[in-house]
């Protein structure tokens, strides 16, 4: 099982005390959303021309990759589109250069659903950008988030796209969170597109999402797991602690080092 986690659970930290953090801890991977006030993996200062060698150096000598670029990129919004399109761009080609292979974008901006446009239309322009990025050699991954939680949308938007570089990200909170489905449910409709995974534990209280350490909420995390090796799974599971939206979550190390020994314990 590869483990990584998302910057976004570090919103305060520096590049060196993220990577040191994930090859101390063991994990094998850093998603990239956001590093300190930027948020445009593109303009970061590891990855501008003068530092992006010695990144990739660090990252080699580490036992580090880089799984995913997250974007901000979304489809529901036609007035965004030219700016989703701008972002697709600039991080296919800097994954290009630092040879990540997925790129995320989503079909709604927010987890719980807006129904703010149909599933053909999501289809419809998700494969126009997985047509931009093909020529990177990046295969653009779509989040089960907003109305493509419900993942029988999903796989209606993934068949109707028909492109070579479409896959999807199963966040595993979002399908049972707000759709009530079971890890068999979503696995059945989209286990064989999935090709990266979200992971992050929540409770319901007072009608409200609560996150949770890893085992503290009721998200059937080894349910998943076993689903997903059914298929024969072999991609990461890409821990999201979001402490940059919600800044009153428990601390980063803390949230980091608990993940990878509850995930680490599913395979004992």
């Amino acid at each position: 099982m590869k483990l990584s986690f998302s910057t976004l659970g570090c919103p305060d930290w520096h590049w060196s005390d993220i990577y040191a953090t994930a090859r101390d801890l063991g994990y094998d991977g850093v998603e990239i959303r956001g590093i300190g006030r930027e948020m445009f993996a593109p303009k970061m200062s590891i990855f501008s021309h003068e530092n992006i060698d010695k990144t990739i150096r660090t990252l080699k000598d580490s036992n580090l990759s880089i799984p995913l670029f997250t974007t901000a990129a979304y489809l529901s919004d036609p007035s965004q589109l030219p700016l989703a399109e701008f972002e697709i761009l600039a991080y296919s080609q800097l994954a290009q250069k630092l040879g990540v292979k997925y790129v995320r974008i989503m079909g709604e901006k927010t987890p719980e659903p807006q129904y703010e446009t149909t599933v053909d239309e999501l289809a419809e322009q998700y494969a126009k950008f997985c047509d931009l990025a093909a020529p990177y050699g990046v295969t653009l991954l779509i989040e089960t988030n907003g109305i493509l939680a419900k993942s029988s949308d999903m796989k209606k938007l993934i068949e109707t796209a028909d492109r070579e570089n479409s896959g999807v990200i199963w966040d595993i909170h979002h399908p049972y969170r707000f759709y009530r489905e079971s890890p068999a449910e979503t696995a059945k409709n989209i286990g064989k597109y999935v090709k990266h995974v979200h992971v992050k534990d929540s409770y319901i209280e007072n009608g409200a999402v609560k996150y949770a350490l890893m085992g503290y909420g009721d998200i059937p995390i080894e349910e998943v797991k076993h689903e997903l090796d059914g298929v024969g799974y072999d991609g990461f599971y890409s821990y999201e602690w979001v402490k940059r939206w919600v800044p009153e979550l428990e601390g980063s190390g803390i949230a980091f080092h608990s993940y990878a020994d509850f995930m680490r314990s599913l395979d004992e």
